[in-house]
């Protein structure tokens, strides 16, 4: 089986709808001395490969090819290649999904997190406790935050186990993306087997994907500095925390009793006696260098 003559035939296809790629196809006329030869042999014998420039059209790349057998008869068969401009662009386009770069997506997302501090009047450094008239928090206070969802996808020969098992449910330890230390999270890492043929080859390799989440106020833990016990004069043990009785028919009028609200404390555990609570901030994950885990998008 083999091909015995090749032949471009003319009336090459060219559509631009205006807003979109260009799309362009070419057709060629193959004649055989088999009617079994293989679709494979055909292609072949014409040397386009995926990825091949459009001769005219050089930014348009070969995303596809087809054969027509027993056009017009069973020792002939049509192939169509059809030409696009790559979604990623030509210099980055790549055949070998292994070559391929990583891909960014972005997407807003919401959330809700602890009610704890707010901006006072319309300075946006003087941040405050969010308390009432008498210095208590409001238990249950939850916010809604606008987060960005960042996901990259690439393509590996093998499912990364250890960037995995490092990468997810840290946080970033430096600037990264334009978000300040400890702004970014790693969600977690997935990955799905995939096949491709590539020029008569078969590729086998993981779909790997990071999600990583970004939080304006940090994913450090804002806590304020309140509690039901204390520490007198800064030393244990440790003592509930209390009031004067200031009802005037209360048997215990006048007198020191238990607080039903957490009050604020000093920095070394002493209750406080003016002023509102501060704001403790405590990271709960792990850090680690996201530049050097996950790169930077290709702007």
């Amino acid at each position: 089986m083999a091909v015995l003559s090749i032949r471009e035939l003319t009336g090459r296809d060219f559509t631009h709808r205006f807003g979109e790629a260009p799309v362009v196809t070419r057709r060629f006329g193959v004649t055989l001395d088999d009617p079994a030869t293989a679709n494979q042999l055909i292609l072949a014998a014409i040397g386009i490969p995926h990825g091949a420039p459009h001769p005219e059209y050089p930014f348009l790349l070969c995303i596809e090819g087809s054969v027509k057998e027993a056009t017009p008869t069973p020792y002939h068969a049509q192939v169509t290649y059809r030409y696009e401009l790559p979604q990623v662009g030509t210099a980055e386009w790549e055949p070998n999904p292994l070559a391929r770069p990583p891909q960014w997506t972005f997407t807003p997302a919401t959330t809700t997190v602890p009610g704890t501090n707010y901006y006072h009047g319309d300075d946006n450094d003087d941040q405050r406790p969010l308390v009432n008239t008498a210095g208590d928090y409001f238990e249950g206070l939850t916010v809604e935050s606008s987060e960005t969802r960042a996901t990259i996808t690439r393509n590996l020969g093998a499912f990364p186990v250890d960037l995995a098992l490092a990468a997810t449910n840290t946080i970033n330890n430096a600037e990264y993306l334009g978000g300040a230390q400890y702004s970014w999270k790693c969600q977690g890492i997935g990955a799905n087997q995939r096949s491709e043929m590539v020029n008569d080859i078969e590729v086998n390799y993981w779909e790997v994907t990071v999600e990583l989440l970004f939080r304006p106020e940090t994913w450090i833990l804002k806590l304020p500095n309140v509690g039901f016990n204390y520490l007198p004069g800064g030393y244990s043990p440790k003592a509930p925390v209390y009031v004067t009785d200031a009802a005037p028919n209360s048997c215990t009028s006048g007198e020191d009793v238990p607080s039903q609200v957490p009050l604020a404390l000093e920095t070394d555990g002493d209750i406080r006696t003016s002023g509102d609570p501060d704001i403790l901030e405590r990271r709960p994950y792990k850090s680690s260098n996201f530049a050097l885990l996950f790169g930077t998008p290709t702007y």
